[in-house]
Formats: C-alpha cells, structure tokens, sequence
C-alpha cells in the first residue's frame, strides 16, 4: 500500500514536519511519497521551504492562492498512491509511529475509506480564542468513532479512489465550513467511516482579532451555502444555522440584532481578552450570520 501525504502550504515553516514525516518513513520503511503545494505564501516562506525541495517527491508554488478546498483536490493530479494522508501545514508530529497508525488501521480493516486521526493543542497558544474554541468544540476525546460530525481537515486519510469521486466542493472559495461539507458528502454516500486517536499538535497562534475576522468569514460560507437549497441538506445540522432559522421563524431576528447592538462592544471586548468567553463567541457568531441573512 503506497501512500501520498499531501500538505497544503500557505505561510508557515514545514520543515519541521517534513523531516519528522521522512524520519518515520525511513526508520519504518514505509511505501511513501510527500507533496507540497504552496498557495500563493509570502516569498519569505516560499524562500525557507523551497529548501525541501530534494527531500519531497513533488514542491509545487502557485502564483495565485485558490483556497482550501481547490487545493486539497489538485493534489490528485500529483499524487501516486492509493490513499491520502491530508495534513494541515502548521501541524507538529506527535508520536514516533504516526504514520504505522494510520497504515496498521486500514490493513486491519481494509473496508475502512475516511480515518480522521484529531489533533491537540499547543500548550503555549492554550489561552486564545482560537484554540479555546477547538479545546471545548472540535478536539475528539475518545478513543474510537464512527460520527462524521468529528471530522476536520486538519489530519486524515482517504482512499483515493473515494477522493476522486467526492472531492471538496469547490464553490466554497472562503475561510469555513468546506469539512463539515465534505463530511455530509461523504456520509450521505455511506462511505466507511473512523475516527480514532492518532493525533497531531496544532501549532495555531492565530491572534483573537484575526479569528474573529475569519469567524466573519466562515459566516459568510455558511451563509453563501444557504442560497442554495440543494446545501440546505449539507448544513442543517450547524448550530448556528438552526438557531438562526428559529429565530427567523418566530419573527425574533431584529430584536435578537437590536440586543446585539447594545452588547456589541462588551462582547468584542471579551472576544479580544486574554480570557475570551465561547459563549460570548456563539452569540457573536449568530448575529454576523443574522446580519448577512437578514
């Protein structure tokens, strides 16, 4: 079984995890093959990481930046091996055996198409925003699932035949909610599912200012998605989505914004504390998805 490790690239320093990554598969000698696309980085990270360029099977730098989900497809056209191990660029390998894992897995249970290995926390980036909300909201604790609803993008691997048959939608250009797409996708097709403790460390520093932008962002995703009623399938779940519609149903979504308004300053200035509240983050998140739907 030969696999394609697929990092997409965008202003971060990968070479840490590239020799962590080449030093598994020489030690285990592991059938596989490492493949960087750069979209469209600052020429400093584009200078440091072109220093891999005889240690991975393929470096590719694009001249403009296409987005998460465009990306993630084009590494079919690069790619050799029957499954893919997608990770994200800012990421640390936690153990010696990380890729064993993934590989051990699949020739136990070789039905297995989708096996998304979760990620914990760089202690140093604990207290902000960005990774209090992915410790209380997105970080998987068990040890095996079957849910779809714990997947992210950040560390799994797919068979590639799967891939090349539902790739990511590409319609979605912004920052969010193309892997809860990708999963619903995938789940309505009923491809085989794990979730199991395989973890990298998220090294995201990510300031509070910017990942309210980009929660700004995802709300216009989300609410792009919306418009369409053939997503409408795809996104129902969302929390935030539900509660706008009940709001919206019973006539609320003015005073809910009117509300809002009055909070809005003591709400962006816990946001932007050094002890951000996630439900000062749930509530500012609705009224960004009521502004635009409204």
């Amino acid at each position: 079984m030969k696999l394609s490790i697929c990092i997409p690239v965008y202003n971060f320093d990968v070479r840490e995890l590239v020799f962590d990554l080449k030093k598994e598969i020489d030690a285990q000698n592991i059938d596989a093959e490492i493949i960087l696309i750069d979209d469209a980085s600052d020429t400093a990270f584009k200078s440091i990481n072109k220093e891999l360029k005889n240690r991975v099977k393929k470096l590719i730098f694009l001249e403009e930046n296409i987005g998460r989900s465009r990306i993630r497809n084009l590494f079919l056209q690069y790619s050799s091996g029957e499954y893919l191990l997608f990770l994200d660029c800012d990421v640390k390998i936690a153990g010696k055996n990380f890729l064993w894992n993934y590989m051990s897995e699949i020739r136990r249970q070789p039905d297995l198409e989708l096996i998304y290995g979760s990620f914990t926390i760089d202690s140093q980036y604990a207290s902000t925003l960005r990774n209090r909300y992915s410790v209380e909201r997105e970080i998987f604790f068990g040890s095996r699932s079957y849910d779809f609803s714990l997947f992210k993008t950040v560390n799994f691997i797919i068979s590639k035949k799967v891939f090349e048959k539902f790739p990511f939608n590409e319609m979605l250009t912004e920052y969010g909610y193309e892997d809860f797409v990708f999963a619903k996708l995938l789940e309505q097709n009923k491809i085989k599912f794990l979730a199991m403790t395989n973890p990298v460390i998220h090294v995201d520093d990510t300031s509070n200012a910017i990942f309210l932008g980009k929660a700004e962002a995802g709300m216009g995703s989300l609410f792009g998605l919306s418009k369409n009623p053939q997503n409408r399938i795809f996104i129902k779940d969302i929390k935030v989505y539900k509660a706008a519609l009940i709001l919206k149903r019973f006539g609320l979504v003015s005073l809910f914004l009117s509300i809002y308004k009055v909070c809005e300053k003591k709400v962006r200035t816990n946001l932007l504390s050094e002890n951000p509240s996630i439900r000062y983050f749930d509530f500012y998140k609705l009224a960004m998805l009521l502004r635009k739907m409204k």
